[in-house]
């Protein structure tokens, strides 16, 4: 669905992710974790054809992104932004039914169906009573949430998802990651950032991580997500807890 090879990712000269080989696959959820300023959204944005790679390749259903067009692009890849919260004055649900414009024609109005699939998302989002609630008026936790929904209103095939669940409220990060996981389950490919490891090994089937060094771990997510590894990636002590019938928590301290 989406793949990459031997990409390197630089900025201002400083390289941040060196010769990275990645296949993201149909149906799974595979989480990038690393510390600030590691390259994480650096490289959700490269493998979206925003920004060239210093070198490497990155192919979108076989095809080299960088000789498609972004109405293409965004047929088959969705890309939230990590700020993606949009505050000028529209409706929520104008706002949502957006994520369908890659697919109507220049003066083309929404069919019944996509505002059917706007309504959808709005649910999922646990946002079915603010269609006609001026975006700029919510918070900030509305807002990503309303930016998720237009999102799954575009309904691509990949998602590349960068921090999700920024500025969620517990509840609805668990929901949220859990759409998700539907998705995959309905054979989309999903690669998105977090910062916790406890919800990564809880919702994700491979890890990547990112390293300060451009060096790079990728795997089974039981496999990667260690106290080891973990320790050696944010530079803090972790440890592992469990208890009978629950999975196992990694956490700092």
């Amino acid at each position: 669905m989406l793949k990459c090879e031997k990409l390197d990712i630089s900025v201002a000269g400083r390289s941040l992710v060196r010769k990275l080989s990645l296949e993201l696959q149909q149906g799974e959820v595979v989480c990038m974790l690393g510390p600030n300023g590691v390259g994480k959204t650096l490289t959700l944005h490269t493998l979206a054809g925003l920004m060239p790679p210093a070198s490497g390749t990155v192919r979108l259903d076989g095809a080299d992104i960088g000789t498609l067009g972004r109405r293409q692009i965004a047929r088959q890849l969705g890309l939230l932004l990590q700020d993606d919260a949009e505050s000028f004055p529209a409706t929520v649900g104008d706002t949502v039914l957006m994520g369908r414009h890659p697919y109507l024609g220049p003066l083309a109005s929404p069919s019944a169906a996509d505002r059917a699939l706007a309504d959808q998302a709005l649910a999922a989002m646990d946002l079915g009573g603010f269609r006609d609630r001026i975006v700029a008026t919510l918070s900030g936790g509305e807002r990503r949430r309303v930016a998720i929904a237009r999102l799954l209103t575009q309904d691509p095939a990949v998602f590349l998802l960068d921090e999700p669940v920024n500025h969620l409220d517990p509840r609805h990060q668990i929901a949220t990651l859990k759409i998700f996981r539907a998705r995959a389950g309905q054979g989309a490919g999903i690669l998105m950032s977090l910062h916790d490891p406890a919800l990564a090994m809880r919702h994700a089937d491979r890890a990547l991580l990112l390293h300060t060094d451009g060096s790079w771990q990728l795997g089974d997510t039981s496999a990667v997500l260690t106290a080891a590894n973990l320790e050696r990636l944010f530079n803090t002590r972790y440890q592992r807890f469990e208890s009978p019938g629950s999975a196992a928590v990694l956490l700092p301290g």
